[in-house]
């Protein structure tokens, strides 16, 4: 335990049920086997930054083909606490996240990560529960040559990178309307493009429409050397249709970078992202910050219940999910963490060959259906009894 939460349901299911029952509820659970990837010298930072570090290859679940060689890539996930009190200088608090970051992209290269993901609006508390715009929109920057795009661009291009960075974007070309923004960095440092988060929660403490609204750029996918990676933001993930655009459009990766609490969706956390990997055929990562957050000021959740300070406690549990239902154990739900994963995406064919599911998918009747019910006029298709 740590601050009174509960650290992690893998290392609770592997401390108390006797190895073969854990191994039984472990497949029923997460799919196949995974092994474990000896990084020490990623090991060595992690244990000296005091952050956790778990790294697995899923490679083994993918078979040797004839015609194609194995298409290797490791994919690294970041879970963070913020560095500094809420009522500190917001240049402080940047610095003292960044500073953070840069030393566990530090492990993340020495583990050899090739495509990196970091957690929703990273370069802040997640203020947005406060419905306050100062201090919390002096965090909103450019999303082409920001400050957190450059820094990060400098530390791909070092370590051969693609760095998926989602921020608060202040949009300078549109009357500086504001959007919440992931900036997908190449391995070479380059800005790729950017990609706006679909749908915006309206639930809870979650009164984000008060700073930003939906992105309407669809759901690009981003060609880059390490496989064509999409990033579905947070509440996103609440929407089966939205996890469709990416796959259609041809996604390998698709990242979900999140601020979620357990008192509202961790029974969904583990289920949503290996559903969409399962249906559109595509690998994910699924990042969630960590930590309780304090904010200088009460606000109430529209509940009757009295005024407090902090959002709930945001759970981490970051994990991949495969295709073929595999998934990783989650990084811990109470500590800062970096998790890499090893995978084959020649798998992404193997099992769309296996299950059928682009050939069996009815997309045109699906299509109608909507067409239909976007039309005026929608009758429901119900069937009475006499």
């Amino acid at each position: 335990m740590s601050g009174g939460e509960f650290k992690s349901l893998e290392e609770s299911l592997e401390k108390n049920l006797p190895k073969g029952d854990y191994d039984e509820v472990r497949r029923i659970l997460y799919g196949k086997n995974v092994e474990k990837l000896d990084c020490p010298e990623a090991a060595r930072l992690a244990e000296a930054g005091k952050f956790e570090f778990k790294a697995y290859s899923l490679v083994h679940t993918t078979a040797k083909e004839q015609g194609r060689k194995p298409n290797l890539v490791r994919i690294g996930l970041i879970q963070n606490h913020i560095h500094a009190p809420t009522d500190a200088p917001v240049a402080d608090q940047f610095s003292a996240i960044y500073a953070r970051i840069e030393s566990i992209i530090e492990a993340a290269a020495a583990a050899g990560v090739n495509v990196l993901c970091l957690q929703e609006a990273w370069t802040m508390p997640f203020a947005f529960c406060t419905r306050e715009k100062q201090p919390w929109m002096e965090f909103a920057e450019c999303a082409e040559n920001g400050k957190s795009t450059k820094l990060l661009s400098t530390l791909a291009a070092k370590h051969n990178m693609v760095i998926v960075s989602p921020i608060l974007e202040r949009d300078f070309s549109d009357r500086e309307t504001i959007w919440n923004t992931a900036v997908v960095i190449s391995n070479r440092g380059e800005y790729l493009g950017k990609t706006r988060k679909n749908h915006i929660p309206r639930v809870g403490d979650f009164n984000e429409s008060t700073y930003y609204m939906e992105g309407e750029d669809g759901h690009p996918v981003f060609e880059t050397d390490f496989g064509k990676v999409a990033i579905n933001i947070c509440y996103g993930r609440h929407h089966p249709l939205n996890w469709m655009g990416y796959g259609l459009n041809g996604a390998e990766i698709v990242f979900n970078p999140s601020a979620t609490v357990g008192a509202l969706s961790e029974p969904m956390w583990g289920i949503e992202g290996r559903c969409a990997s399962i249906a559109w055929g595509y690998f994910t990562g699924n990042i969630n910050r960590v930590g309780t957050e304090h904010f200088p000021n009460e606000f109430t959740s529209a509940n009757g219940k009295p005024a407090h300070k902090d959002f709930g406690h945001f759970y981490g549990s970051s994990y991949v999910g495969a295709p073929d239902a595999t998934r990783t154990p989650g990084l811990s739900r109470t500590e800062e963490g970096l998790l890499v994963s090893e995978v084959d995406l020649n798998h992404i064919r193997q099992v769309r060959d296996s299950w059928g599911f682009p050939m069996t998918a009815r997309l045109p009747m699906y299509a109608e259906l909507l067409a239909r019910k976007t039309s005026p006029g929608f009758e429901e298709q119900i069937v009475k009894q006499p």
